[in-house]
């Protein structure tokens, strides 16, 4: 019998008071029963809106429909048939703008909380099963993937499938991509990213660390050791700065540094000497889900006051709804309508304050959101000894600049198009490389589009 409630089995979850110290996962998962019992509010659509709103194509009534009846290993075969990250996307993925936006239950009331359940059924997999991949007879075709990011990883896993000797170069010493340097141990713990790559691993999967495409190899280089295509997955690790007065103080990250030095680098382990500031007052200037894990980590590293700093008002910021509220919950200090005009350093050439302007909302600009203007005369001081500048990335040149024939448009990003395919034969692209920052879940469908791609061309070519 379906369950009429307008409302989702509410996740457990660590208090607030005590979550803002520490780096343990916020959020606590259901038990079997909560699943069981969230999973009855699915009314298994015939037209099935919600698989239209996942670019991984997860058959969420199926999967959903298996759990309700508690076989939830038969739950996880469906979602891993098309979905290789399961236990990542049941965490970061942006289920309220796509699959849970399409959900019938979502106009009457919440949406079924397909991410939830699909978090669920991953890690009882994980808890329970001690899986056993069958041997994949290889076909004899090699193919490189650059980056093992949420594209790469996708990409790497489907073609393994299709027997492909694959192997993934990570510049990093640690594969794993934007999920272990970007986002936090508190929101997706890493030892269920090693997992997902653990398992990449026994399909046959060969990663390699420490290995930046472009300075150890070129793409050329890779053709010439006999990959027969190649997917670039290596996303946009390259900061932006606003370019104001003091940004070269001592005290100011961009918020890519200060993350991977606390989660890739285990800056936030006492046993780990890796150097990250000690902070009293934080400014973190940008709205969006990175400047929401910079603010939350910088609280939980002891800072007394984190401020997010934010041009346009909280209706606009580009964030989760779940996020802002975390962090709201855990005490960061919303400072909305203000833009900084330069960072303020003492003597000592650190940081002792942010100047910023007060703005009011204008016109619309090309995004359709209204346009910030400054108030003349506004301009006001923060006192904070750390600011971290979280206003966006861009690829880094490095691979584009080392290959003949690889076009990139004005923001650097790698031109593909609807295939992946770049304008270099063999060849392919997606992620955060060819959109720009962007989503877990959409750098996997770029994964998946590229490896049918791949997977095409290679057979064209030895017909």
């Amino acid at each position: 019998m379906a369950n009429l409630s307008l409302t989702k089995v509410p996740m457990p979850e660590q208090d607030p008071n005590v979550r803002n110290r520490n780096f343990s996962e916020v959020a606590l998962g259901y038990t079997e029963e909560m699943a069981k019992e969230e999973a009855t509010r699915c009314l298994n659509c015939k037209n099935r809106p919600c698989v239209s709103g996942c670019p991984v194509n997860v058959r969420i009534p199926d999967f959903i429909a298996q759990v309700a009846e508690g076989n939830f290993e038969e739950a996880y075969k469906i979602i891993t048939s098309t979905n290789c990250l399961p236990a990542v996307c049941g965490r970061v993925c942006t289920q309220e703008t796509q699959c849970e936006s399409k959900c019938v239950r979502g106009m009457k009331g919440e949406s079924v909380g397909i991410g939830r359940l699909e978090r669920f059924v991953a890690d009882y997999h994980m808890a329970h099963v001690s899986e056993t991949l069958p041997a994949i007879e290889k076909n004899g075709h090699k193919v490189a993937v650059i980056g093992s990011g949420p594209s790469g990883l996708t990409c790497a896993g489907d073609l393994a499938r299709l027997g492909y000797e694959v192997t993934i170069f990570e510049a990093f010493h640690k594969a794993g991509g934007v999920l272990v340097y970007g986002i936090p141990e508190f929101r997706l713990p890493k030892a269920i990213v090693q997992k997902e790559v653990d398992n990449l691993q026994a399909m046959g999967v060969e990663v390699r660390t420490n290995f930046v495409i472009g300075k150890t190899l070129t793409i050329d280089e890779l053709f010439e050791e006999g990959y027969e295509a190649i997917f670039i997955g290596s996303g946009a690790g390259l900061p932006s700065f606003m370019g104001i007065e003091g940004e070269s103080l001592v005290g100011v990250y961009s918020a890519n540094e200060y993350l991977t030095r606390v989660n890739l680098m285990k800056a936030y382990l006492d046993d780990y000497d890796t150097p990250i500031r000690k902070s009293r007052a934080v400014a973190v200037v940008g709205g969006g889900n990175v400047a929401m894990d910079a603010a939350r980590t910088a609280k939980r590293l002891g800072a007394e006051h984190v401020y997010i700093v934010y041009r346009r008002s909280e209706e606009e910021m580009p964030a989760r709804a779940e996020e802002v509220h975390h962090a709201k919950e855990e005490g960061i200090e919303f400072m909305c309508l203000n833009n900084p005009t330069r960072i303020l350093g003492g003597e000592s050439g650190e940081v002792r304050a942010i100047e910023v302007i007060s703005m009011e909302l204008g016109e619309p600009d090309a995004s359709g959101r209204r346009r910030p203007v400054a108030i003349a005369g506004s301009e006001h001081e923060i006192e904070v000894d750390t600011v971290i500048m979280s206003i966006g990335t861009s690829p880094n040149p490095l691979i584009r600049s080392t290959t003949e024939g690889l076009d990139a448009n004005q923001r650097g990003c790698l031109v593909a198009d609807e295939t992946m395919a770049t304008s270099r034969p063999g060849v392919f692209a997606g992620g955060d490389a060819v959109t720009g920052a962007a989503t877990v879940i959409l750098a996997m469908g770029a994964g998946k589009t590229a490896a049918v791609s791949i997977d095409k061309f290679i057979k064209e070519k030895n017909a």
